[in-house]
């Protein structure tokens, strides 16, 4: 039976990248909101030879939506995954409208799949490094891990302080480790796999607006062991791998992809909290 790769933000840096590497296994089913730009990634793929190539335009915070992809998804095949790298950075909301999108429309995405898992499917989120910058405990955990909770964006914005974007960012993508952790028992009953994955500094447009919106981005390049901004194929391959027969017995964990910066940071952190 055909295999079939859903990605969201498939038109961003990340979801095409992955399409390029993916294309070949089966059919990809891109989704984001905006239709010209899904049309202009389909016509760069089929310039590669990747043509088994459909496309839906999808607001993953509107449960229809996601429905309506997913159901999409089944009549083209089996799910061998759903590879989700739809969001936000700070720089492209407030920190409610982060909160929507990274962690409640993760909680949609995975709800509408789920249904359709099976043995050998793969879902894998795309979470961040920031994800390590906001502590794993606090008042916040349990609400994290509920993104489907009633009310759970309005318990959680108490808990950001100045209600920063920068820190409802974070505390967004730790719900995205949270999250596959979470639901790895229940994707393994069907024997599939959940796993999330947490980019770096990336050369993606979405990175470079960051980078151009904050000075800090540079600094934090002077603190990667690999002294320069990762690739959007580097991101891409890594998922392959996390698709692949050889990552079977990977689930609910995260892998980091991030030029080694996350223990640098820490431990200047920690450094300098000794001084």
């Amino acid at each position: 039976m055909n295999h079939v790769f859903v990605i969201t933000g498939g038109s961003g840096g990340m979801g095409k990248a992955t399409a390029e590497l993916v294309g070949k296994k089966g059919t990809i089913l891109l989704a984001d909101m905006n239709e010209a730009r899904l049309e202009q990634t389909k016509q760069e793929l089929a310039k590669k030879g990747i043509t088994d190539v459909h496309y839906q335009t999808v607001d993953i915070t509107d449960r229809e939506n996601v429905k309506a992809l997913a159901d999409k998804a089944a009549s083209l095949g089996k799910l061998k995954s759903i590879i989700h790298t739809a969001g936000l950075s700070p720089t492209m909301g407030d920190a409610r409208r982060i909160l929507e999108v990274n962690l409640v429309g993760t909680g949609i995405v995975l709800e509408a799949f789920y249904p359709l898992a099976e043995e050998g499917t793969v879902a894998v989120c795309i979470a961040s490094m920031s994800a390590y910058n906001a502590p794993r405990q606090g008042p916040y955990t349990e609400w994290l891990k509920q993104p489907l909770a009633e009310n759970v964006i309005g318990q959680l914005l108490p808990m950001i302080q100045n209600q920063s974007a920068g820190a409802a960012y974070a505390l967004s993508k730790l719900g995205v480790l949270l999250i596959v952790e979470e639901q790895a028992i229940a994707w393994g009953q069907k024997g599939a796999r959940i796993v999330s994955v947490s980019p770096g500094s990336i050369n993606t447009p979405m990175g470079k607006q960051e980078a151009e919106a904050q000075p800090m981005m540079q600094a934090m390049l002077q603190v990667t062991p690999l002294q320069r901004f990762g690739e959007a194929h580097e991101i891409a391959t890594a998922v392959e791998f996390l698709i692949s027969d050889g990552a079977s017995y990977i689930t609910g964990t995260d892998l980091r992809v991030d030029g080694g910066t996350t223990p640098n940071v820490a431990k200047l952190v920690e450094a300098r909290s000794q001084q």
